[in-house]
């Protein structure tokens, strides 16, 4: 008759199935967020983003100063096609601004930090806005959707076009690739809608450091 195995030698048994299973259900998870074509761009990243990697390492010398707290890419990352409205109520998405650099900012106005941060995002529009280059700046107020509007007007922030989620699904979609964490946020992005940097808090965006930084980022590669 074999002999029965002792409970502590069963339990050893056991725990390479449970390590099995506690892995399994991690993939699934992570599948059930992202799809399964998700969990493959995310483990292997995106291939399509390389070259915004590599302008993000030539641009890391420049994050310095008023905008040394970017965090520069340093892995493929596709972001999500973030939808949002226009000053109409027309539906936009972040593929709109495609072969642009765009500087995808978060706010709302119950956000101290967002309140203030919002002329120097409107000064750098100013400076930089063009054909290749602009400030999407997407207000994610969920009530009394004139508020915005009229905080805009009052503050004088002409150059900035008016852009808002009153559902606030652009802070879930960008927090759920790991690039919302607060309020502000913003993800400087290149033309093929690959992250080049994030930042999570306000910044001067229109100091001399600042301009730098995003003057490079779109400036033409060198052959």
């Amino acid at each position: 008759m074999p002999e029965r195995p002792t409970p502590a030698a069963a339990a050893t048994r056991r725990i390479p199935y449970v390590i099995g299973a506690v892995l399994i259900g991690a993939v699934i998870g992570f599948a059930g967020i992202y799809g399964i074509g998700g969990l493959k761009r995310n483990m292997a990243g995106d291939s399509t983003c390389g070259a915004a990697v590599d302008l993000s390492h030539k641009l890391t010398p420049l994050a310095q100063g008023e905008v040394a707290a970017l965090t520069m890419a340093t892995a493929p990352l596709r972001l999500p096609d973030l939808i949002f409205e226009d000053a109409d109520g027309k539906p936009r998405k972040l593929s709109d601004w495609r072969g642009r650099t765009v500087l995808v900012n978060l706010w709302a106005t119950w956000c101290v930090p967002c309140r203030k941060e919002m002329p120097a995002l409107d000064r750098l529009q100013t400076k930089l806005g063009s054909k290749d280059f602009e400030v999407v700046a997407i207000n994610i107020d969920t009530r009394e959707p004139e508020k915005p509007k009229i905080f805009l007007k009052e503050a004088n922030l002409t150059r900035l076009s008016y852009f808002s989620d009153q559902k606030a699904k652009v802070f879930q979609d960008l927090k759920a690739v790991g690039r919302a964490l607060g309020m502000p946020t913003s993800v400087l992005v290149d033309g093929q809608g690959c992250e080049i940097a994030t930042i999570a808090g306000p910044a001067e965006w229109d100091s001399d450091d600042a301009v730098k930084l995003i003057t490079a980022a779109t400036a033409p590669p060198r052959s």
